[in-house]
């Protein structure tokens, strides 16, 4: 049964459910994201406290987003089989203590550890908010509530930056890990006034198959990780190991692809055996659910892949510092934000697949139109409308395909949609950077090798006088560059050349990287074509018995 768009609604009033439980999934989102955000902004503090390297604690964040992205799907299944409220309130106290230690840390050891754990454990938490929406809320509550869900990730953030930013600066790091201990203990004492979800004792758990998903996403996770650094197809000399020299991040990503189409195939196997599954693939049945899946895989690439060119831009162009960055995308940040919470008020009006294309020209749009207006100045006004526009549609469209995937599906199985959610969200989006970092410094140094080719001012001596590696070439700051040629026997006039090459390579490859993800944003019209073409209908919650 659908509801035609712009259909009036006929049926009785019903009586609006309590929205704790939504306040609950909404802290408990805050107190995850919070957690990674923090550890982002205080990365200063942390390498200086702990007299660690920034890569440690880049280490301990991609800990945490493997153990999360590898563990999902059989969170979910955890959940379901135990009870999701039981689960939930162990994860979220687990969540707790790990935040803590990461509050006491004395070592890059200890740090990577608790790290570690958070994520394994929000891999409990992310489907049981899902089921939490499910049980508690339906019709316009529903899709109101995934909207506030979505909100809550880009709210995270801000809140990250003004008050991690803070503490870092001021009383410490620590501190904002002793405040999400804190948020901890309030969503641990409120879900005990969620309604409990009757645990599936029947369901039995499919070990072998959460054995290969983990394999198959920690695979995929570390090879489009190491693109960068290690070789798209032939190993670079930073590559830890390689095979008749072909870069180990191509391998894992081979070996990742066969373990994910081995998950599938185990999965339908069991599935025609009347065997209990690890995910179910209900979720994804019918030709618009996957065109769903497809969209939102495709919103995640694209959003995380700008998110990581635009600070790109900002930093190694501008010169600006972490925490200016930071503040400058605010505008980006709360724009996806008020998408999240505001796009429920179409789906009356437009159907999915509308809303859909719409939002995806709307991506695109954002992006040509910061292709066209990035300069050296970030204070241009079309440079910040560009970013507006670039978060509303993205988080329209984040909401959007939230709310059709759960809406389509049975209440039972709104456990493995969030599972199937978090999945593609994290994998999407570590692929998105990955693939953008590559392909941003693939273009750069295409246009300096053409640049310093058979270039009069600069020539064949000074570059290997400098080290300079046409192979290797990076996005490197106009000041590095300086210092590095200063060292050498370049005269002020080719010094002055190499800067004009350096910057203008690294402007016109930006461009050009947010200029395919506007193409890429246009094609996702075709599947988002293929989305529902009415909205689909929600279950009414029943009139308590007994009232009038």
């Amino acid at each position: 049964m659908s509801v035609k768009p712009g259909a009036a609604d006929t049926s009785a009033a019903v009586t609006t459910a309590s929205w704790l439980p939504l306040i609950v999934v909404v802290l408990t989102q805050i107190q995850a994201s919070f957690a990674v955000n923090a550890l982002t902004v205080s990365m200063a503090g942390i390498t200086t406290d702990l007299d660690t390297p920034a890569t440690s604690v880049g280490t301990a964040i991609t800990a945490g987003t493997f153990a999360m992205a590898a563990f999902i799907l059989l969170g979910a299944k955890i959940g379901a089989r135990y009870g999701t409220r039981l689960v939930f309130q162990i994860a979220v106290a687990i969540h707790g203590l790990a935040m803590a230690a990461v509050a006491l840390s004395q070592s890059p050891a200890m740090l990577f550890v608790a790290q570690a754990a958070s994520g394994a454990v929000i891999a409990l938490i992310a489907p049981a908010l899902t089921v939490f929406i499910a049980t508690n809320f339906s019709g316009d509550q529903q899709a109101k509530a995934i909207g506030y869900l979505a909100a809550a990730i880009p709210a995270a953030g801000v809140l990250a930056l003004l008050i991690a930013g803070s503490f870092a600066t001021t009383i410490g790091w620590r501190y904002s890990f002793a405040l999400v201990v804190a948020l901890a203990v309030v969503n641990l004492v409120l879900s005990f006034r969620v309604k409990p979800v009757p645990p599936q004792k029947d369901i039995t758990i499919d070990w072998a198959g959460a054995a290969i998903a983990a394999v198959a996403v920690i695979l995929l996770s570390f090879g489009f990780s190491g693109l960068n650094s290690w070789g798209v197809i032939l190993a670079t000399d930073a590559a830890p190991f390689s095979v008749i020299g072909v870069s180990p991040a191509a391998i894992l990503i081979v070996l990742g692809t066969i373990c994910a189409q081995g998950f599938f195939q185990w999965t339908r196997s069991r599935k025609a055996q009347n065997k209990p599954q690890l995910f179910n693939l209900d979720v994804l049945k019918t030709g618009a659910e996957r065109a769903t899946t497809i969209c939102m895989a495709t919103m995640m690439f694209v959003g995380t892949a700008a998110n990581f060119l635009i600070p790109l831009y900002m930093q190694i162009i501008q010169g600006r510092s972490s925490l200016q960055t930071s503040f400058s995308i605010i505008p980006y940040t709360l724009s996806i934000f008020i998408a999240s919470t505001v796009v429920a008020r179409l789906y009356k009006t437009y159907s999915p697949r509308l809303i859909a294309r719409a939002g995806f020209v709307v991506v695109a749009a954002g992006l040509i139109l910061l292709a066209f207006t990035i300069r050296g100045d970030w204070h241009q006004i079309f440079v910040v409308i560009g970013l507006i526009t670039l978060g509303l549609g993205q988080g329209a469209i984040v909401a959007l395909v939230f709310n059709t995937l759960l809406t389509a599906a049975p209440k039972e199985l709104a456990g493995d949609v969030g599972a199937w959610r978090g999945l593609v969200h994290n994998m999407s989006g570590s692929v998105g950077i990955a693939v953008a970092s590559v392909f941003a410094v693939g273009i750069l140094g295409t246009l300096v090798s053409s640049q310093l080719i058979d270039n009069p001012t600069i020539p064949a001596s000074l570059k290997v006088e400098s080290g300079i590696n046409l192979d290797q070439v990076n996005f490197v700051p106009n000041d590095q560059l300086v210092v590095t040629l200063e060292n050498t026997s370049a005269t002020q006039a080719q010094i002055d050349e190499a800067i004009r090459i350096n910057t203008e390579a690294r402007l016109r490859a930006l461009r050009t990287s947010l200029l395919v993800l506007a193409g890429l944003s246009l094609l996702a019209i075709i599947p988002a074509g293929r989305m529902p073409n009415e909205v689909p209908a929600l279950e009414e919650p029943q009139p308590t018995k007994g009232k009038k």
